[in-house]
């Protein structure tokens, strides 16, 4: 890791800006190695040095990555104006704790869509993630306004896995789908809807790429509507089913290696 200058450290990790680090340092608070460091222009080892404040080593984190389970009604900016963000919902701890820059969303959810969301400061692990070169698998929980029988169910399965055609949507070009793979609930559990099936119905759908809207889009080419979206995975990393709706946490490694 490279070094980097004392008061940029402890300004990246919540201590304030550089005008608050300079009094904090003067205050002899701060450590380096065991030793009282009053000098802003230090450079610091992050590999080996050790700094704590009032005898309490700090964690120089090089970036952040959080798993949220998204909420409704909130959206993926830093502003909106009128609506909640993503970002009033993750602890001032993570918005200033590393030295990796601005916290920022792994690509989008729609306002109504649910699950997991990836807010991260690193942004190499971000353009691998949304680039549209790797293909990267997202798996989403839809539930559909119209029910289907177990015909049209296999015929849905056909027609995503061959890739689909998807019209246009306002300023949005028209594309066609990678293929996509269906999983419905019966092919999970072994029991069989009737032929008629239900008045609404569920199915898990993975897709490798991020086109606007494109879940939403690809069932309504199909002639259903999408009334409930929510992301489980991405990649390996699957959405922790104990975390709360609007909830936070930081990856553990285990996770992190599912993504870089």
């Amino acid at each position: 890791m490279k070094r980097e200058r004392l008061d940029k450290i402890l300004s990246h990790h919540g201590f304030g800006s550089r005008k608050d680090v300079k009094k904090l340092l003067h205050s002899g608070r701060v450590n380096v190695n065991g030793k009282i460091c009053t000098l802003p222009d230090v450079s610091i080892d992050l590999d080996i040095d050790v700094i704590s404040i009032d005898d309490e080593v700090l964690k120089v984190r090089k970036h952040v990555y959080l798993m949220m389970n998204k909420c409704e009604d909130v959206v993926c900016s830093n502003k909106d104006g009128i609506h909640s963000t993503v970002f009033d919902l993750v602890p001032e701890e993570y918005k200033t704790s590393s030295m990796g820059g601005e916290l920022h969303c792994v690509g989008r959810l729609d306002i109504d869509t649910e699950g997991l969301l990836l807010l991260t400061t690193d942004g190499s692990l971000t353009h691998k993630l949304i680039s549209p070169k790797t293909h990267i698998p997202k798996t989403y929980h839809v539930k559909l306004q119209k029910g289907l029988s177990l015909r049209e169910q296999t015929k849905y399965t056909e027609v995503f896995q061959k890739g689909m055609f998807v019209p246009a949507e306002g300023n949005e070009s028209e594309f066609t789908a990678l293929p996509a793979q269906l999983i419905w609930p019966s092919e999970e559990n072994g029991s069989y809807l009737t032929e008629n099936g239900p008045e609404s119905c569920e199915v898990l759908i993975t897709i490798y790429e991020g086109k606007y809207h494109q879940v939403k889009r690809m069932f309504a080419a199909c002639g259903n509507q999408v009334i409930k979206l929510k992301r489980i995975s991405i990649g390996g990393l699957y959405l922790d089913s104990g975390l709360a709706l609007g909830q936070c946490r930081e990856l553990t490694q285990e996770e992190l290696k599912f993504l870089i």
